[in-house]
């Protein structure tokens, strides 16, 4: 929505994390004294005293904050609900308010509506989009150009649209819960492979895909999607786009910017990151020579596929981040052989681990499994293993049991990964606690 379409509306911000926070700025910034409505369903003490304090002292503003949080949706009368990513759209209260006339939109499309989109670089997927948008950012700022890092990965993009100069390229990392509500796509759509995920929030498969398919579907001839040619999913939805079509592949030479030696990421779904991050920056005018310079001194993003170091002989990787079978997969791929011990499991998202069971190569010997997931992945490998011989199995509770487990059973010189296939809630609060956890106690057991 345009700004001048919120200024004549009585407004509710839905969900008060961080993106709800920067929206609350936006709009007050805009608006002194427009009465806003503000629900979470956490409680106040729940929020940063200052934060509190300074919501307390807004005149204009109404809380809502607790258990009954959604009835702000039902009983305040707002003409447009503000949605955070987190809260499906298919919630009753939300469906109530909208069939009473009232407007679902997000952070996200208010951002698209009042930014320039040739401005706006957007990048999804189910995997990769965190590094390809990070690299796209590092690639333009080594060529002179002015970019922002924002959305899932950085920043809330209204906390910047104030202060950036004019022409800065913001370039956006979009979650499916993000593009859900958007009529906006922006200019330059990169789309990576989509595979099943978050099938606890959407109905199925089919309405996660058509999340991740809005970063096109509103494009025009005058956009671009650059999409992961090698894989169906992308392929189908590039063919529906109206867009500039720029495909991509793992087989793509790219020996005009620099030997695939020189990037500083492992696997092969690096390299695809990295093919596509090459066509955005070039879109965008940066040269060979800036490309080749922001590949070599990109560094890895925390928890994907990120070398913690060698203790006690054993050389420890956190890929965290790898909340998906496939993800899994491909990190054991990239590291190669020397893989030994893998740590598995976390939260359940109805996800099937068939392939993965099929998949598993034999020279993973240690299993530590995590509740959920841990018990369905190990019941997918005794089913479906090709192995001749099956791994070892170890059902732990918490990580610091999982870490002295991976150090008594992990042979000298070999691996141990952290890359569960599955997400972290539940036992850890995100996927970075996961990740940090793991560090932490494989430098502290270390030392016993």
């Amino acid at each position: 929505m345009t700004l001048e379409e919120l200024e004549e509306q009585s407004i509710l911000i839905l969900g008060f994390g961080t993106e709800g926070q920067a929206t609350y700025e936006f709009l007050r910034k805009r608006w002194p004294e427009k009465p806003l409505s503000i629900a979470d369903r956490r409680k106040s003490d729940e929020f940063p005293p200052d934060l509190v304090k300074k919501l307390e002292e807004d005149a204009a503003l109404t809380l809502n904050f607790g258990p009954r949080y959604l009835d702000s949706a039902d009983g305040y009368n707002c003409k447009v609900i503000i949605k955070t990513p987190g809260i499906p759209a298919t919630t009753d209260a939300i469906l109530r308010a909208c069939k009473n006339g009232c407007t679902l939109t997000s952070h996200s499309q208010i951002f698209l509506s009042n930014y320039p989109r040739e401005k706006v670089i957007g990048v999804t997927g189910t995997k990769g989009k965190s590094t390809t948008t990070a690299l796209i950012h590092h690639i333009l700022n080594c060529a002179g150009i002015p970019a922002e890092l924002v959305g899932n990965i950085g920043q809330p993009p209204l906390s910047r649209i104030d202060a950036v100069s004019p022409g800065t390229y913001f370039v956006h990392e979009f979650s499916s819960h993000q593009l859900a509500e958007i009529d906006t796509s922006p200019h330059i759509a990169v789309l990576l492979n989509i595979v099943p995920e978050h099938l606890d929030y959407y109905a199925d498969f089919e309405q996660y895909v058509a999340a991740k398919e809005n970063i096109t579907r509103f494009q025009t001839s005058d956009d671009f999607l650059i999409f992961a040619a090698d894989y169906p999913i992308p392929t189908a939805i590039a063919q529906r786009s109206k867009a500039s079509l720029k495909p991509f592949r793992a087989a793509d030479p790219i020996d005009h910017i620099l030997h695939p030696s020189e990037i500083p990421l492992p696997g092969k779904f690096n390299l695809q990151n990295v093919i596509a991050a090459i066509a955005a920056a070039s879109v965008c005018g940066a040269q060979p020579k800036a490309i080749r310079e922001g590949i070599r001194t990109f560094e890895a993003l925390p928890h994907r596929l990120e070398r913690i170091g060698t203790y006690n002989e054993i050389t420890f990787y956190d890929d965290s981040i790898a909340t998906v079978p496939d993800a899994t997969l491909a990190a054991v791929e990239a590291l190669g052989p020397d893989v030994q011990t893998l740590l598995l499991g976390g939260h359940e998202r109805n996800l099937d681990f068939t392939h993965f069971g099929q998949e598993l190569p034999p020279h993973i010997k240690i299993l530590i499994l995590f509740p959920p997931t841990g018990i369905r992945i190990w019941k997918a490998i005794k089913t479906h293993s090709r192995n001749s011989l099956l791994p070892e199995a170890f059902f732990v509770g918490d990580m610091e049991q999982a870490v002295k487990i991976a150090f008594e059973r992990t042979e000298p010189h070999k691996i141990c990964l952290l890359s569960p296939a599955s997400p972290s809630f539940g036992i850890f609060r995100d996927y970075r606690e996961r990740g940090d956890l793991f560090k932490a106690f494989v430098r502290k057991l270390s030392k016993s």
